[in-house]
């Protein structure tokens, strides 16, 4: 096995926090409509969002049941984007960490344009030399095609990436294709995990 030679981090749940009640309520408020629920029209469109299959207009249409205009996209665009910028404090000490020691570090998320569009230039897109993201490649999490062209792209061999994600099914795809994958739980110790012989 060779030496890792980039960490492949996700965004969501691993960079940053989960949403709070309070977003959720904002954003239903808005879109006049139950989205918090994991088999409510915010989650049964979200995969063809990401991949950007579907456009703000025809995504929020469908998960609000009625036609909105281009306005009401953007304010919702907005409540989306800011329910999931609760940054996950352990993780960027980890970044920070792993940065000042010269690693790395790319990124590889499920997130639709309008949000990317968004966090273009967040600051803790800076710690990543590499950031790929679903609705550019129009490919998602977790088919195989995503991580052999972020493979390819870095010109590494699967057993020199460490990839991070929140989600069993991710972990899943990555090792079966030879990646080093660790799944991020609430409470873990990243930084011990990393490093810990696996």
């Amino acid at each position: 096995m060779g030496k890792t030679q980039w960490y492949l981090f996700d965004y969501g749940m691993v960079i940053s926090n989960a949403p709070t009640p309070e977003d959720w309520l904002n954003l239903e408020d808005a879109a006049g409509a139950q989205l918090m629920d994991p088999g409510s029209p915010y989650w049964q469109h979200r995969l063809d969002f990401d991949a950007g299959l579907k456009t703000s207009v025809e995504y929020w249409s469908l998960v609000t049941g009625r036609d909105v205009t281009e306005s009401r996209t953007d304010l919702l665009d907005t409540l989306d984007a800011n329910q999931w910028s609760h940054f996950n404090l352990e993780t960027l000490d980890v970044l920070e960490e792993l940065s000042s020691q010269g690693a790395r570090l790319a990124l590889l998320s499920n997130m639709p344009a309008p949000m990317v569009a968004r966090f273009e230039q967040a600051a803790w897109t800076g710690y990543f030399t590499k950031r790929y993201f679903s609705s550019a490649l129009q490919l998602v999490k977790p088919q195989r095609e995503i991580f052999d062209h972020v493979l390819r792209d870095l010109g590494a061999e699967p057993h020199e990436v460490t990839f991070v994600d929140d989600a069993p099914v991710n972990i899943a795809a990555a090792q079966e294709l030879g990646i080093d994958a660790l799944l991020h739980q609430p409470g873990i110790d990243l930084q011990r995990e990393l490093f810990a012989p696996r």
